[in-house]
């Protein structure tokens, strides 16, 4: 599967002012500044698509990027990241709530929860996919930053990942863009 265009719809502070799209959607989840909205900019080859900080808890909306391919367009869903943001308790009560609302009511194909590959797995990435788990939510994991440990690691990791979630487990870098090509194939296979 190719990406031959991808576009901004909306920024939504919660599901009911999303709109209903006909599409294969896929939902965003990952700790703040695991890099998701840089995901969504190297996947689609647009450096400013999605809006990138090296603060955590920017992404504070429903964020929905629609992806046209070669064969069937869907939409990603970059929803608020968990864990640390230097924002109120009510924000981010706020945020959980939000999130979980729109994880159980939406029509999602799959999420896809980013898992930073420089670190161990988290307490709230296993709470989440604890979460995801116990509700019969589709997942699939991302792992980021591989450009910054070795092949050799990055196998270990997913081998842990894939045992400990029994989800699939894809790499990813936005540095190096050799795992492109498998992230869309494995989105592709979920879509058609």
């Amino acid at each position: 599967m190719k990406i031959k265009n991808a576009k901004f719809l909306i920024s939504s502070p919660n599901l009911k002012l999303c709109p209903e799209l006909d599409m294969p959607e896929f939902a965003l989840l990952g700790r703040s500044n695991v890099g998701k909205s840089t995901f969504i900019n190297t996947l689609t080859n647009q450096s400013k698509l999605a809006k990138t900080s090296n603060t955590p808890g920017k992404t504070r909306l429903i964020n929905l990027f629609e992806i046209q391919t070669d064969k069937k367009p869907f939409i990603l869903a970059d929803l608020p990241g968990y864990g640390y943001a230097k924002v109120s308790k009510k924000e981010q009560d706020t945020w959980q709530k939000n999130l979980e609302q729109y994880l159980l009511k939406r029509a999602l194909t799959s999420t896809i929860q980013f898992i930073d590959a420089r670190h161990d797995i988290q307490k709230n990435d296993i709470q989440m996919q604890e979460w995801l788990i116990f509700n019969k939510i589709p997942c699939i994991n991302i792992l980021t930053k591989c450009d910054y440990i070795s092949k050799n690691e990055i196998n270990k990791k997913i081998a842990q990942l894939e045992k400990q979630f029994g989800n699939k487990t894809l790499a990813f870098s936005s540095k190096n863009k050799i795992y492109v090509d498998g992230v869309l194939a494995h989105i592709s296979s979920l879509i058609n």
